[in-house]
C-alpha cells in the first residue's frame, strides 16, 4: 500500500530560479528623426499617387463632359423628332375619330380655325393633357409626376 501513497510536489532540485521584478525598457526600432523623415516621406509619397489619380479623374471628368456636349444636339434631335411624331400621330388619331362627323376639319372647331392671330404654317405647342389625349391616364400621370419630381429637385 505504501506504492499507491501520493507524493507531495516540491521544488525542483536547487530550487526556482530567481523573480524578475526590475523593468525592462521595451526595444527601439526608430528613433524620433527616423519617425519624422518616416512620415514626411509616406505623406510625400501618398501627395504624388493623389496627384496622379486626380489628374486621371480630371481627364476623365473633361472627357465625359465633352461627350455630353457632342451629344446634346443629337439627343435634342432625337426628342424634338419623337415629340413631332406624336403630334402627328395625335392628329391622325382625330382625323380617324371625328371621320364620320360632318363639318369636321382637323385642327379647327368645325371648320373655324382656333388659332386666328398666328399664321397657318406655325406650330402651336400642344399643353400636355393635349399632347397625351390619345395615350392612357396612366401615362399622363406618370409623365406629370416626373415633371412635378424634376421641378421640386430643381428648387430643393
Amino acid at each position: 500500500m505504501a506504492s499507491n501513497a501520493k507524493h507531495q510536489d516540491m521544488p525542483p532540485r536547487g530550487g526556482y530560479n530567481p523573480i524578475t521584478f526590475a523593468r525592462i525598457p521595451a526595444r527601439k526600432y526608430f528613433s524620433g528623426s527616423t519617425i519624422i523623415l518616416g512620415y514626411f516621406g509616406m505623406t510625400a509619397v501618398a501627395s504624388y499617387i493623389y496627384y496622379l489619380t486626380w489628374k486621371k479623374v480630371r481627364q476623365e471628368d473633361i472627357e465625359m463632359r465633352s461627350g455630353r456636349i457632342a451629344l446634346h444636339p443629337l439627343l435634342v434631335a432625337e426628342r424634338d423628332r419623337a415629340f413631332l411624331k406624336q403630334v402627328r400621330r395625335n392628329r391622325d388619331e382625330e382625323a380617324q375619330l371625328m371621320a364620320n362627323v360632318p363639318g369636321w376639319e382637323v385642327g379647327t372647331w368645325y371648320g373655324e380655325p382656333v388659332y386666328k392671330t398666328i399664321p397657318q404654317d406655325t406650330l402651336v405647342i400642344p399643353s400636355i393633357e393635349e399632347f397625351y389625349a390619345h395615350a392612357s391616364d396612366k401615362e399622363l400621370r406618370k409623365r406629370l409626376n416626373s415633371l412635378v419630381d424634376s421641378i421640386k429637385f430643381l428648387f430643393s
